[in-house]
């Protein structure tokens, strides 16, 4: 509520116009201009919206609102005398319904469950009749809050900006999250006095905006409030606590007495230097609020002059992101702005200063660097919003370029399996996908019988849908797949990229005849079912048949590098099943010794007849330990680094006594560190440690910085008991020196005479290198080359990363009389040459 409303229930309208003139009588007393008593505009009750910083019950952001994506206010400007300008306070046209929409839900983007944010609120709006201050109100049903703001702007000539700002002022329902019908009932403290409950009349959403608006344009005609009246000085309070004490305010125009009429306060010191926050036991915030609100959402309270400016030209989704362009100049200085830009609730500021010659022909003092174009990510599928602010600097504010509700490209993967059929026995898969993240190709599972492979969506697909069109064409996917006669289940999966999950794209069914079984060359068919492992014993599971025989093959299962022939003749129900005219021989079910460590198991079904082996499937086993845990510490050896560019290489070794598998080993880089495995070969290990195999070696490549770095690695204990420090090594990397086109920069210190000669020192320096470069001495005008290449021990102190090499010494012979000497460093690239400086020398006349 606020302190307008104290002392009445209605506010005063021509019909009042008796109690107008006494009241006024009575106010004349008891608010008069500097040089009478102090203003007393308001009783001891206190209201609310004056003396609630934000936070309270309120102000802009109750708990629970989504306010956190408001920027620090600056109060910058901001003068007592003239808060917002009486054009900008009666500029109906700066928004559309449609414009108040997407700014209602720029600023939440999801309610609390249970609750109506503003964004989403209807109500039965009513008939209202026109007379000297609104145009009426011709009601409608479930009107949106947008549309009603902006109509009653439009009856009223009120700038919907005010009205959105006292909403958030007053009861946070910009913001609010999970707002109470009171505050939609009381939404701008219209005909609510802070001691009695709201007048009936102007209790509901659409009375406050349309009852406030028309006060508003009661208060700017001045024929009924003259206290605060605008060209003189009044005494306005700083609290409702009057011990607060007041201050002299000229008010300069009606838009600020109307807000002191609102709410008859002025901030103090301490809430002006709270930005938003609380300021001490004697500020009120009503004002302050109002005007942190508009000038962070809406620029300056007066006009655009100093505002930046531009265009917001393109507003797009793109997949998986959102793409803003266009350009932005602030009219008190040529450098680039910053851009923020605001996708639902998240932002990221950006610098506007890409070339734009047609903007810098159209402004040349302000120059072509002003473009922006920047992506942010699409979290979520559907619509969202987003909005784009030009950030001010200097006088002036921040400005909203425009807000759009695009529809995001992104969420799951979609497609399609199209079809499965089976010819000349093999079986056909075809279908398309895409992800709405990326427009490049995804993966495709396809899981055939109890086979599955991956594959890559990528083939040439022009005849996608039109709305995919943003994606390209390369989205289709085909497979073939050998398979027998019979039945066959197929189901594709599109894999996920981005926000969303995989998705099934179909499953079919397709069936192959049951044809004479004869030789065509055709590769086996097969799959390793399981592999379990018991200590040292690996027990391989699975089938294997070559489609052009029924009789059982042979299997080569390999451990790491050995293998063993093996026959796949056991009974397998699933083969006899899925491939009925082969009979269900072409099982195996076989046991294999396995080293200590991490090995790869493979299996491959070996061909009967002309065509290839075929591989059936590979999968890494790790043995049981069978030695007993005793807490024993690691041990091992860090052996040797080496280092190349930024990448240094090392490698050891880590046994754990208490197990033969291998243990991780923490490799540190200075203070940051990762972990490894240390299961590589190394049979000089397994030599000297016979019982725990060879798989404990290590070799990694890490990154390190620039300098001198330790890198230090450790054993990891696999069970209980302490880990093990291997050492430590130090890897050094030298900065490579970039040529950035700079220009050499010395000293030429000194050019004497030695009776005959000219000694010249001094000192120069390439920046873009660390080698000796060139000088040319001119001794009046000729000239000669030489090395800048002496050691200058104090320049090397001076410049450490330069090196000693960079010392002037010559010695050049001259003739009696006066000689002018210049020094040149030579660029040793890009960039331009420099004058170290010249000096004048007068070589004596040898005595005769």
């Amino acid at each position: 509520m606020s302190a307008r409303t104290r002392a009445r229930r209605r506010p005063l309208t021509p019909g009042h116009w008796g109690v107008a003139v006494a009241l006024a009588a009575v106010l004349a007393v008891l608010l008069v201009p500097i040089g009478s008593a102090p203003a007393q505009a308001a009783d001891a009750s206190a209201a609310r919206s004056a003396a609630a910083p934000l936070g309270t019950a309120s102000a802009s952001a109750p708990v629970g609102d989504a306010a956190a994506s408001v920027r620090p206010a600056t109060l910058e400007g901001f003068r007592a005398g003239n808060i917002i300008s009486d054009a900008t306070l009666l500029d109906s046209s700066t928004m559309t319904a449609a414009q108040i929409d997407a700014f209602l839900r720029s600023k939440v983007s999801s309610c609390q469950p249970g609750y109506t944010c503003l964004k989403d609120f209807h109500i039965n709006s009513v008939n209202r009749p026109a007379d000297a201050y609104c145009n009426g109100y011709t009601g409608a049903a479930g009107e949106s809050a947008a549309s009603i703001i902006y109509r009653v702007s439009q009856s009223c000539g009120i700038n919907p900006q005010v009205f959105l700002v006292m909403l958030q002022k007053e009861q946070g329902l910009i913001t609010h999250t999970w707002p109470s019908q009171w505050r939609y009932d009381s939404a701008l403290g219209q005909g609510c006095p802070d001691d009695a409950a709201c007048d009936p009349d102007f209790v509901g959403f659409f009375h406050q905006i349309y009852g406030a608006g028309r006060q508003l344009k009661i208060y700017m005609e001045g024929r009924y409030f003259q206290w605060y009246a605008p060209g003189n000085t009044w005494n306005i309070r700083y609290n409702p606590n009057i011990a607060c004490g007041s201050a002299p305010v000229y008010v300069e125009n009606a838009a600020t007495a109307s807000l002191y009429y609102y709410t008859p306060y002025q901030p103090n010191a301490a809430a002006l230097a709270a930005g938003y926050g609380e300021g001490d036991g004697c500020s009120a915030y009503g004002n302050r609020n109002f005007y942190n609100y508009f000038t962070d959402w809406f620029g300056s309270t007066q006009g655009a002059a100093n505002n930046p400016f531009g265009n917001l030209e393109l507003v797009r989704a793109i997949p998986g992101k959102f793409e803003v362009s266009g350009w932005v100049i602030d009219p008190n200085t040529s450098d680039p702005l910053s851009v923020h830009v605001y996708v639902g609730a998240k932002s990221a500021a950006f610098t506007a200063n890409l070339d734009r010659p047609d903007v810098g022909a159209a402004y040349p003092a302000s120059g072509s660097k002003h473009g922006f174009t920047a992506t942010m990510p699409a979290d979520a599928p559907g619509n969202t919003n987003v909005c784009v602010y030009a950030i001010n600097v200097g006088p002036g504010a921040n400005v909203l370029m425009g807000c759009t509700t695009v529809a995001a490209l992104t969420g799951s993967p979609v497609g399609a399996l199209e079809s499965a059929t089976v010819s000349n026995g093999s079986l056909e898969i075809k279908g398309w996908a895409l992800d709405p993240d990326t427009a490049s190709p995804i993966a495709v599972h396809l899981y055939y019988d109890s086979s599955a492979g991956a594959y890559v969506a990528d083939k040439e697909r022009t005849d996608l849908p039109a709305e995919y069109a943003v994606f390209g064409t390369k989205h289709g996917f085909s497979a073939t797949i050998p398979v027998g006669a019979g039945e066959h289940n197929v189901c594709a999966y599109g894999i996920n990229v981005g926000s969303g999950a995989n998705v099934e794209l179909g499953c079919m069914k397709a069936t192959a005849p049951v044809d004479t079984i004869q030789e065509k060359g055709r590769a086996p068919l097969g799959a390793i079912d399981t592999i379990t492992v018991s200590g040292k014993t690996a027990q391989v599971k699975g089938w294997a048949l070559d489609p052009d025989t029924a009789a059982s093959i042979k299997v080569h299962i390999y451990v790491g590098g050995a293998s063993a022939q093996y026959s796949a003749d056991k009974p397998h129900d699933g083969v006899a099943q899925q491939y009925p005219a082969y009979g269900a021989a072409h099982g195996f079910d076989e046991s294999v010794t396995i080293p200590a460590g991490t090995t790869t198991i493979c299996v491959y079904g070996i061909n009967t007849g002309p065509g290839g082996h075929a591989l059936l499937g590979c999968q890494q086993v790790t043995a049981g330990s069978t030695l007993p845990e005793l807490g024993r510490p690691p041990f091992g050896a860090f052996d040797a680094m080496s280092v190349s560019g930024n990448t240094a290489t090392v490698s050891g070794w880590a046994i754990d006594p208490d197990t033969d598998a291998p243990i991780a080993v923490h490799l540190y880089v200075g203070s940051s560190s990762a972990a490894y495995r240390a299961d590589k070969p190394r049979p000089d290990v397994a030599a000297a440690y016979p019982g725990y195999g060879e798989a404990h070696g290590f070799t990694e490549q890490l990154t390190v910085p620039n300098g001198t770095t330790p890198i230090c690695a450790y054993a990891i204990n696999s069970g209980p008991g302490g880990h093990t420090f291997l050492g430590c090594r130090n890897a050094t990397v030298t900065a490579p020196v970039v040529d950035l086109g700079r220009v050499p920069f010395g000293n030429f210190e000194a050019a004497i005479s030695d009776g005959s000669n000219i000694l010249v020192g001094g000192w120069a320096i390439d920046p873009d290198t660390t080698d000796p470069i060139s000088v040319h001495i001119y001794v009046d005008g000729a000239s000669a080359a030489y090395r800048a290449d002496k050691d200058r021990p104090d320049v090397a102190a001076f410049y450490p990363g330069m090196g000693v090499q960079h010392g002037i010494s010559e010695t050049i012979p001259a003739t009696p009389g006066a000689h002018n000497v210049c020094i040149y460093a030579i660029n040793n690239g890009a960039g331009g040459h420099a004058l170290l400086g010249c000096r004048s020398v007068n070589v004596a006349v040898a005595a005769q």
